[in-house]
């Protein structure tokens, strides 16, 4: 088989560093800020012009903690919406295959069991700011938006949501996903078993104590995983 090149956005961030260590058949070019800075047209064109990529893995931007995107405003708008914009309109310059990361906080967290085809309504300007970056990348068909729930192994924080329903996996489980879903294009929902965030994080931290959301996060952000399963089987 051929090898391609694959350009990731947000080289130097978590989720990129455990994928660096998957085994694919195709090379991945990691940038760092300087060398692709997604707030620079000509910085992502002339890199995008000197390594040739198949497909862009787009994971650079601004995501955690959350609360930041309230005070950081400006920041979240200009990575989150203007950066993936830019990133959009070179893939489409260069007919490039786009993948979007984007966040399962898009959806209103209520009700649960949220396929891809639901209505989108984000619960705080995190989630406003990905779906921002979706607004630009629903417009490019040549594009794959993955609506993500994932989070760092071993589970890091010391207290977990009771109250919370999420389908988290861990970084390296998505790791293993994505190279089976580069071809697809629209949107995927990815994500682990339905659980309670407390009964997730207990299984790797006997220690984790439990706390109550008490309306800051939404209860139900659980999605509908039917359409992953059937590419994956």
């Amino acid at each position: 088989m051929k090898k391609y090149n694959i350009v990731v956005t947000g080289g130097e961030g978590r989720f990129a560093s455990v994928f660096k260590k998957e085994k694919v058949n195709f090379k991945v070019i990691y940038p760092t800020k300087k060398e692709l800075n997604i707030l620079d047209i000509n910085s992502i064109q002339s890199f995008i012009r000197k390594t040739k990529p198949k497909y862009l893995i787009h994971l650079a931007g601004f995501s955690r903690p959350m609360k930041l995107h309230d005070k950081e405003i400006l920041k979240s708008i200009n990575l989150n919406i203007i950066g993936t914009s830019n990133i959009t309109k070179v893939c489409i310059k260069f007919n490039i295959k786009l993948i979007y990361f984007s966040t399962n906080f898009v959806y209103p967290g209520k009700k649960g069991d949220y396929k891809e085809t639901d209505p989108v309504l984000p619960f705080n300007n995190y989630a406003w700011s990905k779906l921002g970056g979706e607004c630009a990348v629903q417009m490019y068909k040549n594009s794959l938006i993955l609506r993500v729930s994932m989070t760092e192994y071993p589970f890091i924080h010391k207290k977990a949501f009771c109250d919370v329903k999420n389908n988290f996996l861990f970084h390296e489980e998505v790791a293993k996903i994505l190279p089976k879903v580069l071809n697809k294009k629209g949107v995927i929902n990815i994500g682990g078993k339905t659980n309670t965030v407390y009964n997730f994080a207990k299984k790797y931290n006997p220690k984790v104590k439990k706390i109550l959301s008490r309306g800051k996060f939404p209860l139900n952000p659980y999605m509908n995983l039917n359409k992953l399963k059937k590419i994956l089987n």
